[in-house]
């Protein structure tokens, strides 16, 4: 069996307010293997978006262990979390998250500039990036030039330009309509055949299905973790 890439031991997370404990996850386990697609899904209030801000380092669990890429983060200081999240985990969000007055390709080029990384290997990224999202004619234009389907696609390649080890999306379709939320997924398909690892929450069960693996959660407990049939 290879080593997984994110392994999740016990792990659970407690949100405390005005005294009162809400349990959003509990005794989650579960791998995610280099090369894999994997869905996340389950009712509003289940818990899916806190598992994939815990998987992105964006939030820490109360409890358990979380270990990425063979080591433990859940109990690094934030400058060494930021520094994991800019190289390793690619995010892709519902509502795009683009910068209106940044151009396409400086979108995609600005979490490259936080790695110190040069000017000519910035632009070979971005310039990649755009071209396997078929977005490269697009790159001097604003976000709000573009459509929804086409502001995703630019958030994809933004995702992609870091070679991260893994990608997280967060509800990709969540603002496209249904033509739109399909091109995404076919994008997404593209890529995990391409040798992406995935990591998609998702409320749509058509959508889950693109997975290789569906995960599914109920009240913070993982209840079911089958093959997906396309």
């Amino acid at each position: 069996m290879p080593e997984s890439l994110i392994h999740l031991a016990g792990v659970t997370k407690v949100f405390i307010t005005d005294e009162v404990e809400t349990h959003a996850l509990e005794g989650v386990y579960m791998d995610i293997y280099k090369g894999e697609y994997v869905s996340i899904s389950g009712p509003s209030g289940c818990g899916k978006s806190t598992l994939l801000a815990i998987l992105g380092l964006l939030d820490t669990p109360s409890g358990g262990s979380y270990i990425l890429n063979g080591r433990a983060v859940e109990g690094l200081k934030l400058a060494e979390r930021a520094r994991i999240r800019n190289r390793e985990i690619g995010f892709i969000f519902q509502a795009f998250n683009l910068i209106g007055d940044l151009t396409v390709y400086e979108n995609v080029e600005l979490p490259l500039t936080y790695r110190g990384m040069a000017s000519a290997d910035r632009k070979r990224k971005v310039y990649e990036a755009l071209e396997r999202v078929g977005m490269s004619h697009r790159m001097k234009h604003f976000p709000p030039q573009l459509s929804g389907g086409q502001q995703q696609r630019v958030a994809v390649a933004r995702a992609l330009a870091g070679d991260p080890s893994i990608l997280l999306a967060d509800e990709p379709t969540g603002n496209l309509d249904s033509a739109n939320g399909e091109q995404v997924m076919d994008l997404l398909r593209e890529l995990h055949q391409g040798g992406a690892t995935i990591c998609m929450v998702t409320h749509d069960p058509r959508y889950a299905t693109y997975a290789d693996r569906a995960i599914q959660l109920f009240d913070g407990r993982l209840v079911a973790d089958t093959l997906a049939k396309v």
